[in-house]
């Protein structure tokens, strides 16, 4: 298959650069292009993830700022949508920018729901929420091979468990967990990041290859 051992190398070194062990000796080079591209994606899923954050400090304490932070955070999946526009084209952007801004409206619904203790309407909204999750699992991999739906989904479902253990913490009044929660959802978030990028400079190897 044309390109194939260049996708091999190119999973072996991001599966390198994941390699959690600190005393690794090992080197792994980047191209200029994949750093930008690494880069981008890691702001967007920094800003995702802050801005939910922020959204849910807001609902919880009914904060002025609620709508606009709001409106903030929605912001973000059309940048996510926009990363993918030059590799895909407008037609699979505007449907990830779609899905992305599903989920972080089921999310607000699920945190208003939760504060007025509305029980049902909540685990109707999470409900929602997974199914929305399998749902981009499924068009990333439609669109990228190297983005296994089983692998997005795990990360989507993690990513959600952490969101709402940070949102029921911060309803509760317990900031300690509320932060501690915040700290592992930014890590996972970065391994979001890195994962789907990985999946897309295996796809198209040929536009990372050189600086």
């Amino acid at each position: 298959m044309p390109g194939g051992t260049s996708r091999k190398a190119t999973a072996a070194k991001w599966q390198m650069a994941s390699c959690e062990d600190d005393d690794s000796k090992k080197q792994v080079l980047f191209t200029q292009s994949e750093i930008g591209l690494m880069n981008t994606m890691r702001a967007l899923w920094e800003q995702h993830v802050a801005w939910t954050r922020m959204t849910i400090i807001s609902i919880a304490a009914n904060l002025p700022d609620k709508e606009l932070v709001s409106q903030r955070l929605l912001r973000n999946a059309k940048d996510m949508g926009n990363v993918l526009k030059p590799l895909y084209g407008n037609k699979i952007a505007n449907e990830f920018c779609y899905l992305i801004r599903e989920h972080l409206l089921i999310a607000g619904q699920l945190i208003e729901a939760a504060k007025a203790g509305n029980t049902r309407e909540a685990a109707n909204a999470e409900r929602a929420w997974y199914e929305n999750a399998d749902e981009i699992a499924n068009f990333l991999n439609s669109i990228n091979p190297y983005l296994p739906a089983a692998a997005v989904r795990e990360m989507l479902y993690q990513h959600l468990a952490l969101t709402k253990s940070e949102a029921v913490a911060r309803l509760s009044g317990n900031f300690a967990q509320d932060i501690a929660a915040y700290d592992k959802i930014e890590r996972q978030a970065l391994t979001m990041a890195d994962t789907i990028t990985a999946g897309i400079v295996q796809q198209f190897p040929q536009l990372f290859a050189v600086n």
